[in-house]
């Protein structure tokens, strides 16, 4: 005898079919969001800003619409969230710092704008770290965020409040940002799919100064592809197309250069490369990948140059009150100094890395059409710690864990993160990344993944 799942269990996909068919309201999905929100937030910390009222009143609209006919599509009256260095008018965007405290949003950014013109129920924002420069969630402001598989464990970051609701139950999707993999390792560490769209594919503005440059890009974090494909029809540009996986030429990169990685991810990843080829795909595995390595050691500057000019000028967050550096966690205060010390020789170098690995990566997209690596190199670490200090036995530094994620920004590639199992307990999961611009490719191999490969379970909370 089957049971029916309560309503916070539902992916967005799920929910649309019960309104569609009048199951149940946008109303009663919200209401059963925000009571598993208000459950769990106590032990996760994950949302940081609530707007109930809001909220339900969205939610009363488009229950009405549904009764009409009259619906927005496929997301009018999903319940969502937003990262916290986007604006949602009406409620604060800390971005973390206690250098925003009174900045109220008084206008959408643009993909939150569009979450809401198609119907969208948003009703709070979730935790990041200080200026979502880390790779792990915590801040002077709201403290740090749990793992809703462990508590006592980090989600991962920037996006970890956003990831870790939505993989308690809390809802059905989220809105995050990735400038360096803040949307794909926290989906790894939570069993969730997170997706960084190509450049360009999420238009952005009304927001936050752009101390990532668009390096940083919106996309969506879910509990399904299906889920995640649905917000990219509403905030991307062009329609979604999703047609079946065609058979594709995959090279498998286990490792880049000698940097570690956790040996059960690194088991469950080389699984997650013959389930491909079982699949009916050609699955290469490179013996040796280094051509991120420069990138990614130089990858650090591009945010601390972008937060000392930030300091530098403060009249671009011209809806504050002055905005104060000595306010700044210690370490945001160092890298605002190296930022402020760093020579333009150095930032051209950085520079002329990511060019050379474009040019490079290109080559490479002409005998391979997808990349596979893993999502993240570390399992989760303690929840205080800004990252692990140590990857299968060696000593790493503040990336190690994020090894495969910068190069990705840096070239304006499409990248998923998928569940690909569990290790110790803890979710692992695997990336894909395809050629500029074949987001829609990307998703049609991801939905053939996880139909071949269903994942979806709730942590015990």
């Amino acid at each position: 005898m089957s049971i029916t799942p309560a309503l916070w269990q539902l992916t967005a996909t799920q929910l649309a079919a019960g309104f569609r068919e009048g199951a149940f309201t946008p109303t009663l999905a919200l209401a059963a969001c925000l009571a598993r929100s208000a459950e769990v937030n106590p032990r996760l910390n994950a949302l940081v800003a609530l707007d109930a009222e809001g909220a339900t009143h969205a939610a009363e609209q488009s229950s009405a619409r549904w009764r009409a006919g009259r619906a927005l599509g496929a997301l009018d009256g999903v319940p969502v969230t937003i990262k916290d260095n986007l604006h949602v008018r009406g409620l604060p965007t800390h971005w973390g710092s206690q250098a925003l405290a009174g900045l109220v949003a008084e206008r959408d950014e643009l993909p939150v704008t569009k979450l809401r013109e198609a119907g969208a129920v948003i009703f709070g924002k979730t935790n990041v770290p200080e200026f979502t420069m880390q790779g792990y969630t915590g801040n002077p402001v709201f403290g740090e965020t749990g793992n809703p598989w462990n508590p006592a464990l980090t989600p991962g970051g920037s996006s970890g409040g956003a990831v870790a609701l939505v993989a308690a139950g809390g809802c059905p999707i989220a809105l995050g940002t990735d400038g360096g993999g803040s949307i794909r390792r926290p989906a790894s560490h939570t069993n969730l799919v997170g997706l960084k769209p190509s450049r360009g594919r999420v238009p952005r503005r009304g927001g936050l100064p752009p101390i990532f440059l668009d390096f940083e890009v919106a996309g969506p974090l879910a509990r399904c592809v299906d889920d995640v494909a649905a917000v990219m029809q509403v905030i991307g540009r062009g329609a979604v197309q999703q047609g079946p996986a065609a058979p594709a030429r995959i090279l498998h990169i286990p490792r880049f250069g000698d940097h570690p990685v956790d040996p059960s991810i690194a088991k469950l990843t080389d699984a997650a490369a013959r389930q491909l080829a079982a699949l009916g795909h050609d699955v290469t595995t490179a013996d040796r990948f280094e051509m991120a390595e420069a990138v990614n050691q130089r990858w650090p500057l591009l945010s601390q140059v972008g937060l000392a000019w930030l300091v530098a000028h403060p009249q671009a967050l011209s809806s504050m009150r002055p905005f104060d550096p000595a306010s700044f966690g210690s370490t945001m205060q160092a890298n605002a100094a190296a930022g402020r010390d760093a020579s333009a020789l150095a930032l051209f170098d950085l520079l002329f890395e990511i060019e050379r690995l474009r040019i490079e990566l290109a080559s490479l997209f002409e005998r391979y059409d997808f990349l596979l690596t893993p999502a993240a190199a570390a399992l989760p670490w303690p929840a205080g710690e800004t990252h692990p200090p140590r990857i299968d036995g060696r000593e790493v530094g503040p990336r190690g864990h994020a090894v495969f994620a910068g190069f990705v920004n840096a070239v304006g590639l499409p990248a998923i993160a998928l569940p690909c199992g569990f290790a110790q307990g803890l979710p692992v999961g695997l990336q894909l990344v395809g050629r500029e611009g074949e987001d829609d490719a990307l998703l049609a191999l991801a939905r053939a993944f996880e139909r071949a490969h269903p994942w979806q379970r709730f942590p015990e909370l």
